[in-house]
C-alpha cells in the first residue's frame, strides 16, 4: 500500500489503525520493561535519595533546562519569524508533552505542534516546514555529538573541578557543533563523505540480512539545499539554536553529577549524553521511559561513576529534563487554550482560528 493510499483511509479505520499500533507497542513496551525491570529498580530507588541534594542544584539544572527549551522557541521563530514567542513556546511545549506521554509519541506530538501553529494563523506549508527543518536540524545536532566526544577523548579531556570551567566545557561542545553545521552548509565535500561512511554502514550491516541496505548519493545534499531554501540568511542562527538545545541539556546533566559529588571524564559524559538521547528515541515506551534511565546509569558507570551516584544523578536529570517539561506542557495548553486561538501572525492574521476551526479541537 502506498503512502498516498494510507492517507486515503477512512477516519474511523485510520482511528482504528491508530489504536492497535499504540497497543501494540505498549505490549512491546512493557515486555521490554519486564527484562530490565531489575536494573530499573536500582535506578528508581535512588528518587528518596533527591532530598540530600542541595536545592540551589535543581535551581541550576531548571536554568540550563530552561535555556535549553528556549533554544527550540527561538529555532521555531528562526524559521518562522513572523511567530509570537508565545505560541513558539507553548505548541513546543504541548506537543514535547504529547510526544513523550505517549508510546510512538512523536507523530502525533508532530501533529499537536503542527495544529497548534495553523491555529494561532500560520499557513499549513510553513507549519508543516517548520516541523521537518527542525526535526532535521536538532537530530543532526545530537548525531554529531558522538564526534564531539572523540575530539575531546583524543584531548584527554576530563570533567574541570568547578562549575565555570564545566560551563566552558560546553561551551567548546558548543562551538564544535556550531562549527560543524556551518561545514556541511558551506561545503558540499563533508556531507559527500558522510553519505559514503553511511553507505558502507549501512550495507555492511545489511548484508548479513541479505539486504542492500545504502544511502542515495546526493541525499544529505538535497536535504541541506531544502534547509537553506526555508530559512535562508538565518541558517547560522538555526545552527546555533540546534546546538543550544543540546549543549545546554548537556549542562543540565553536568549539574546533576555535581550535585551527586561525581567526577567523571567529560568525553566519557558525553558520548553517555548522547547514548542517552539516541535511547530516547526508541518508540516503544513514552519517550522512552526505561531505556533512557537504565542506558544512562549503565552508561554513566562505564564512564567510571560508581552505581550509587549514577543512579541519583540519573534520577536528578531526568526529573528536570524529563518530567518538569511534561508538567509545563499542561500549563502551556491552558495558556493557548486561555487566548482562545486568537493569536495571530503578522502575514496570516486571517486565517486564524477562533475556536471554531475544527482542527483547534483535535487535541
Amino acid at each position: 500500500m502506498s503512502a498516498h493510499q494510507v492517507t486515503e483511509l477512512p477516519g474511523g479505520l485510520r482511528s482504528l489503525r491508530r489504536i492497535l499500533w499504540s497497543g501494540v507497542l505498549l505490549a512491546v513496551g512493557a515486555i521490554a520493561l519486564y527484562f530490565m525491570q531489575d536494573e530499573l529498580r536500582d535506578v528508581l530507588s535512588s528518587s528518596p535519595r533527591l532530598r540530600t541534594i542541595r536545592p540551589g542544584w535543581f535551581l541550576v539544572m531548571a536554568l540550563t533546562e530552561a535555556v535549553s527549551f528556549a533554544c527550540l522557541w527561538w529555532l521555531t521563530r528562526i524559521v518562522l519569524p513572523h511567530v509570537s514567542w508565545f505560541v513558539a513556546a507553548t505548541s513546543q511545549l504541548v506537543s514535547n508533552a504529547v510526544s513523550r506521554l505517549i508510546p510512538g509519541g512523536a507523530a502525533t506530538g508532530g501533529a499537536v505542534y503542527y495544529r497548534m501553529l495553523s491555529a494561532s494563523g500560520v499557513g499549513a506549508g510553513e507549519a508543516g516546514g517548520a516541523l521537518a527543518v527542525s526535526s532535521m536540524l536538532t537530530t543532526s545536532a545530537l548525531v554529531a555529538i558522538p564526534a564531539v566526544a572523540g575530539l575531546l577523548a583524543l584531548l584527554g579531556a576530563p570533567i574541570p573541578e568547578s562549575l565555570f570551567p564545566a560551563a566552558v566545557a560546553g561551551g567548546v561542545m558548543f562551538v564544535t557543533l556550531v562549527g560543524v553545521g556551518a561545514a556541511a552548509m558551506m561545503f558540499t565535500r563533508p556531507l559527500q563523505i558522510v553519505e559514503l561512511v553511511l553507505d558502507r554502514v549501512f550495507g555492511a550491516v545489511g548484508r548479513p540480512f541479505g539486504r542492500t541496505w545504502g544511502v542515495r548519493r546526493g541525499s544529505l545534499v538535497e536535504e541541506r539545499d531544502r534547509l537553506v531554501e526555508v530559512v535562508g540568511s538565518r541558517w547560522p542562527s538555526a545552527i546555533a539554536a540546534s546546538a543550544g538545545k543540546w549543549a545546554f541539556d548537556y549542562l543540565t546533566l553536568v549539574a546533576a553529577l555535581y550535585s551527586v559529588g561525581a567526577d567523571p571524564r567529560l568525553s566519557l559524559v558525553l558520548l553517555a549524553y548522547a547514548g542517552a538521547q539516541l535511547l530516547g528515541m526508541i518508540p516503544i515506551t513514552p519517550g522512552g521511559f526505561g531505556f533512557v534511565e537504565v542506558g544512562l546509569y549503565g552508561l554513566l558507570i562505564v564512564s567510571g561513576i560508581s552505581a550509587q551516584d549514577a543512579s541519583l544523578a540519573t534520577i536528578a536529570y531526568r526529573v528536570i529534563s524529563f518530567w518538569v517539561p511534561i508538567v509545563s506542557g499542561l500549563g502551556a495548553w491552558l495558556a493557548f487554550m486561555g487566548r482562545g486561538f486568537t493569536e495571530r501572525s503578522d502575514e496570516h492574521g486571517d486565517q486564524a482560528a477562533t475556536g471554531t476551526d475544527p482542527s483547534a479541537h483535535a487535541f
